[in-house]
């Protein structure tokens, strides 16, 4: 049977005034090329539908990223339909993440679900924002005792972003019972504990991509 894959993407486009942000682009290109070169069937959600705003930073005109490109001018909205049928969900970051990703409703009844039935779940960066309010069914943190990576509060702060943010990602996650596992700042770096696959930031994306296949596998 073809595995298929849920990919959420942010919709959030600002920072602060002036400041745009949103999907960070190599952190979806990469893993969604890498999901179809497996001969995986992949969907491509937003939290809100509609085109998904690109992190200005992130814009690369790269031939080979354009035919993932083209797949976020109209992306379906995230409902719990796609729930059904589904054997990975992943989650890309970009600084868009940690505003409509920790309190999505939606997105959280999503991550229950792939958790509850054990399938695969994957984020790089700050998709991991996504994590912070999930939980299983009893409330527990579905990172409770996990090792994961995320984007680094050394990161968040070099890049001075870290007073604009509204919580430090790596520090939230802690909180919710994650084991940390840090690479060195803007090294590739991604950790597998079981289903649950993580990356620490950009540099990361193809590894993590690579480690969702391996639990797919």
């Amino acid at each position: 049977m073809t595995k298929k894959v849920l990919m959420v993407l942010t919709n959030h486009t600002e920072i602060t005034k002036g400041h745009e942000t949103g999907l960070w682009l190599e952190e979806f290109v990469v893993p969604y090329n890498e999901f179809l070169a497996q001969g995986y069937e992949v969907k491509v959600t937003s939290i809100s539908g509609g085109e998904v705003p690109l992190d200005p930073n992130s814009v690369e005109d790269r031939p080979e990223w354009k035919d993932a490109e083209a797949e976020l001018t109209n992306t379906e909205k995230l409902s719990t339909a796609h729930t059904v049928g589904y054997d990975a969900v992943f989650l890309p970051g970009g600084h868009g993440t940690m505003f409509d990703f920790p309190e999505n409703s939606t997105l959280l009844e999503v991550l229950q679900h792939f958790a509850e039935n054990d399938k695969v779940i994957g984020a790089v960066c700050h998709g991991p924002a996504g994590l912070v309010r999930a939980t299983y069914e009893d409330g527990t943190p579905i990172v409770k005792n996990k090792t994961i990576t995320a984007f680094t509060d050394e990161e968040e702060t070099e890049m001075q972003l870290d007073q604009h943010m509204p919580f430090m990602l790596e520090t939230e996650l802690q909180k919710q019972g994650a084991n940390i596992d840090r690479g060195e700042k803007w090294s590739d770096h991604s950790v597998r504990d079981n289903r649950l696959v993580t990356g620490q930031n950009p540099q990361s994306s193809a590894s993590t991509a690579k480690k969702v296949v391996e639990a797919l596998s």
